[in-house]
């Protein structure tokens, strides 16, 4: 949520404060977590290890500590491709925030939404607990969503540069990253010497 809250805000320095721009924002990040859920539940039944969802938020954490050094530019370009001194055309003024949006948060959040189903399969050790496990990781996720919305809404926005919010939430990203795949070892090591 960190990401979608920050992200309407970075994007609307390009692109304005219009409507367009939320709703290209949540649409883009929702498009990214039912691709997310998808691929990672493919990939949780094929590999069932904690090391990979470590990867996957190195990766995810990666590429937004990075956001700040591409995404400017990246929203003038699509904008500064219109001609100067003619109004943009109302459907690019709706397609414009998406595209944006898209190149720049869609991997990111593609990645991250991922986690919650490997972390169910990881989770449940019985047929029988895939209810409970499944509710009670996705209830913690909405929870650390509202979480992050207030915070970042409330509190990052007033104290920090966008450009900071975005780094300092990639490297707490890539640290739980660091954590699942020491764990992944770890399990691995102790399982070994059983």
């Amino acid at each position: 949520m960190v990401l979608e809250i920050i992200g309407a805000r970075l994007l609307a320095t390009s692109f304005g404060g219009a409507f367009y721009v939320w709703v290209s924002q949540i649409g883009v990040i929702m498009l990214a977590l039912a691709i997310g859920y998808y691929v990672g539940g493919r990939l949780a039944d094929r590999f069932a290890s904690p090391s990979l969802i470590g990867y996957l938020l190195l990766l995810a954490g990666c590429f937004t500590a990075l956001i700040p050094n591409f995404a400017t530019s990246l929203a003038n370009m699509i904008v500064d491709r219109h001609p100067i001194g003619k109004d943009i055309p109302l459907i690019w003024q709706k397609l414009d925030p998406a595209f944006g949006s898209a190149m720049i948060f869609l991997l990111p959040c593609i990645v991250l939404g991922m986690v919650c189903p490997y972390m169910i399969r990881l989770a449940t050790s019985r047929i029988s607990e895939v209810g409970k496990v499944s509710g009670l990781i996705y209830a913690a996720s909405t929870i650390g969503s509202i979480v992050g919305v207030f915070v970042s809404g409330y509190v990052l926005i007033d104290r920090m540069p966008i450009s900071r919010i975005f780094r300092l939430a990639g490297i707490m990203t890539m640290i739980l990253g660091l954590m699942c795949i020491l764990g992944g070892h770890l399990r691995h090591t102790l399982e070994d010497n059983t």
